[in-house]
């Protein structure tokens, strides 16, 4: 072991760390009712911790409907019971602690179900105290028989609906199940900081913020002004032809943020951090960062999620979201979540191309979200859209099969749950995820559990998971990798086939020096490595195989094959 193992750079841990999405209802179930469950997840953190990722996200597992699996949640302080209690919460707490790892959860605050006592009570009666608790309006025309206004949800089409008891419309970004709550009564933002501040005390680490960019809406309600724009992309969220100009990326959330910066600074032993999901040009979401950097302290950059895989388009990706987040600011990296096409999907199904964009995702300057099965290299699991259990699948009936492909090309899913496959163990009864005698799981199966497992790829050297694994260790003894600057340059090879990029670490009493080369391609490339300090014997690391080699001055990068040189102080 390095001694880098057990130095610390002076980066708070939040920016130095890597992160791996559980999605509850999919990773393991020990239950056997086929759902997957947090005593599932317990049994399943040694691997976790045997990977090397240091953080853990958690989907929502709150008490729900269940109608989004979560993310409609209609008690913010009790468990669902499918997932477990709140003594297995504690528990699932203590012993991601216990391993030396901390714990993210998925904070779910521009919404609740529609089966919130809050919005049970809200729709009642115009005259009902809670009313003021969610966005109710009067529609347009004779007898409100038209929207308040042209907004439309983030699936197209109105988010305004009508309830008939009341005569009045309530909006919700999301599916009409969601209605969103209204910040500008102090009461709600006041109820929900107090939800932040109780699981801050129960022991998270950290706050992952759903659709944090939709929390504020202008108090105008004007009209949205058109577009000629289709389909919304992650740096732009204007979509199906109008601007979202009222109804997203307010001015009063970014303001909020500094309050929710401010509350959740109160814990600070240890420090706590925030990632908003947000959407917008990376020069847009900065601003929810504050100002002074008091804002969210990450947000998510969907941007790498379309991405092109070629040296040419990543390197413009991160000389992009190099400028846009400088320090003290930390840009993120995303490939896959609950929500997305997996990634496989955008390498072509190639575990080569895994490989590198694991070396890729671990070297880069920012914190990298893994999500889980990515790691395994698992591919898209198509599904038919008549048996989904996504409510986006059912919303999204009625468009041609024929189109579906097309989507999912632009990154957009009509039926999730084609990411949300059970995690495969093993080749036996259930791939493991749930015990022999379960007699069936909530999702079916990846098709290619049988081969493409966690068992099978920990015994095989050359699979995805051993390069992450690899990479994974490799950042943790770096301080150049986990802590250090960034700064590309022309690689000493075709830059259309090759990336490179230097990091480097420098405190008081030492430098370290990483240079990273990432070959594109599909041919053998010869780097020239004469540009190397003379007189200290420089060690490259790949992510192809365990070992360091002696830099030399020419080497030679097989196929989509990464290269990590230390010059100076090694790894």
């Amino acid at each position: 072991m390095s001694k880098h193992d057990v130095l610390q750079s002076d980066l708070p841990w939040w920016k130095r760390t890597t992160v791996y999405q559980i999605y509850p209802r999919s990773f393991a179930d020990k239950s056997g009712d086929g759902i997957g469950d947090l005593p599932g997840i317990i049994d399943r953190l040694d691997y976790v911790q045997w990977l090397g990722l240091e953080t853990i996200w958690l989907s929502p597992f709150f008490e729900s409907p269940q109608v989004d699996f979560g993310y409609d949640i209609s008690n913010h302080y009790e468990i669902a019971p499918e997932y477990g209690t709140l003594d297995d919460c504690r528990r699932l707490i203590d012993e991601i602690h216990a391993r030396g790892m901390k714990v993210v959860l998925d904070m779910v605050l521009n919404h609740t179900s529609d089966q919130h006592p809050w919005f049970v009570e809200s729709r009642s009666s115009r005259n009902s105290p809670y009313r003021d608790f969610y966005i109710w309006r009067d529609g347009k025309k004779p007898y409100g028989g038209a929207p308040p206004n042209n907004w439309r949800s983030m699936l197209g089409g109105s988010g305004w609906h009508y309830d008939e008891q009341t005569d009045q419309w309530y909006w919700a970004s999301f599916l009409p199940f969601q209605p969103d709550l209204n910040y500008r009564n102090p009461k709600v933002k006041r109820a929900l900081l107090d939800v932040v501040r109780h699981w801050l005390r129960e022991g998270a680490d950290g706050l992952r913020l759903d659709i944090f960019n939709a929390i504020y809406k202008d108090a105008s309600f004007a009209d949205n002004p058109r577009s000629l724009r289709a389909i919304p992309s992650e740096d732009n969220p204007g979509g199906f032809f109008q601007r979202a100009l009222h109804n997203q990326n307010h001015p009063d959330t970014f303001a909020f943020a500094r309050e929710l910066r401010a509350a959740v600074d109160e814990f600070d032993d240890p420090p706590r951090f925030l990632v908003g999901e947000v959407f917008g040009s990376p020069d847009l979401l900065r601003e929810y960062c504050g100002p002074s950097g008091d804002g969210l302290h990450l947000v998510f950059l969907f941007k790498s999620l379309r991405t092109p895989f070629r040296a040419e388009a990543v390197r413009g990706l991160v000389s992009e979201l190099e400028s846009a987040f400088p320090e003290p600011l930390h840009p993120t990296y995303v490939f896959g979540n609950h929500d997305r096409p997996r990634q496989m999907e955008r390498l072509g199904n190639d575990p080569a191309r895994a490989r590198l964009l694991a070396a890729f995702q671990m070297t880069v300057r920012g914190v990298p979200f893994v999500y889980y099965g990515d790691e395994l290299g698992l591919s898209h699991h198509d599904m038919p859209r008549e048996k989904a259990s996504d409510p986006v699948a059912h919303r999204f009936r009625f468009l041609p099969k024929l189109l579906l492909p097309r989507l999912r090309k632009h990154g957009i899913l009509t039926n999730r749950d084609e990411c949300r496959s059970p995690m495969p163990w093993h080749a036996g009864p259930n791939a493991g995820f749930a015990p022999p005698t379960a007699s069936s799981t909530w999702l079916p199966l990846h098709p290619q559990s049988a081969i493409m497992n966690v068992a099978a790829q920990k015994a095989d050297s050359t699979s995805v998971l051993a390069a992450y694994r690899r990479m994974l260790r490799l950042r943790r003894r770096s301080l150049a990798l986990s802590s250090g600057g960034l700064e590309l340059f022309e690689p000493p090879a075709d830059p259309k086939k090759v990336m490179a990029y230097r990091r480097v670490y420098q405190d008081a009493d030492r430098t370290e020096t990483a240079e990273v080369f990432l070959n594109f391609s599909r041919r053998s490339v010869s780097l020239d490595l004469r540009h190397l300090p003379s007189g200290k014997q420089s060690r490259l690391f790949s992510n192809l195989h365990d070992e360091p080699v002696v830099a030399r001055a020419k080497h030679v990068l097989r196929p989509w094959e990464a290269a990590v040189v230390f010059c100076g102080e090694p790894a």
